[in-house]
């Protein structure tokens, strides 16, 4: 379903962060995205995106502090391995880039970045061992089981408009699967019903009520991903 999340993120007024994807499955060792809720609360006041973004790392980087900090314009990550990852704000010709602590996944020692540049936002994934960085155009959603994530980016301008299923490997995090709608949709949001079932809820048109869409991992109509 289109979620009060996705509502919440809508208020803040940025179509940029409104098309999150509801909360990802969480597992006892999984600390949780923020919620509907917290996003609504810390972002009511916020300038922009970026802004928010901060807000919500706030938030959550104290219970991360051992091994991420924030020095002025600098996201540092202590890697597992001796060295750590630093991500940088910025300004250049085709705008401001910012990057903000979003979540940390416990039991696969990742952690997820919110990062915005001028007026496109996108996450990243962030392993601790061994230091890889993959880029996300929407936030993240563990299956059961977390060996996969699923993200929808849909919206009218910049999208990719399209559902993809990422594979979870040690040292990588990989294009699987890839469902594309043949129109695309105006937005659109991802949950699974199990580690093999991805359920979309999707509004095709604006004024057309959401429609719901289950896709198992087997089915034709995905595109496999070499």
């Amino acid at each position: 379903m289109i979620t009060r999340r996705d509502e919440a993120m809508r208020a803040v007024a940025w179509s940029a962060l409104a098309v999150l994807a509801p909360a990802s499955f969480v597992s006892p060792a999984a600390a949780a995205p923020p919620t509907a809720a917290e996003i609504a609360r810390l972002c009511a006041n916020a300038e922009d995106q970026a802004h928010c973004g901060r807000l919500i790392e706030a938030k959550q980087i104290p219970r991360v502090k051992s091994f991420v900090r924030r020095d002025g314009d600098e996201l540092r990550i202590d890697l597992l391995s001796p060295g750590s990852t630093t991500f940088r704000d910025s300004i250049d010709i085709a705008g401001a880039r910012s990057y903000a602590l979003w979540d940390y996944v416990d039991d696969l020692q990742s952690v997820v970045l919110f990062a915005t540049k001028g007026d496109h936002s996108e996450f990243w994934w962030v392993q601790r061992q061994g230091g890889g960085e993959f880029r996300l155009p929407s936030e993240p959603v563990l299956a059961p089981g977390r060996r996969r994530l699923a993200t929808a980016d849909f919206c009218e301008k910049g999208c990719t408009n399209e559902v993809v299923v990422w594979r979870i490997e040690p040292n990588d995090v990989r294009k699987e699967l890839v469902l594309t709608p043949p129109v695309p949709w105006r937005e659109a949001s991802v949950t699974w019903k199990s580690s093999d079932i991805v359920v979309v809820e999707y509004v095709a048109a604006e004024g057309t009520p959401p429609q719901m869409l289950e896709r198992r991992l087997g089915d034709a109509d995905w595109t496999r991903m070499r």
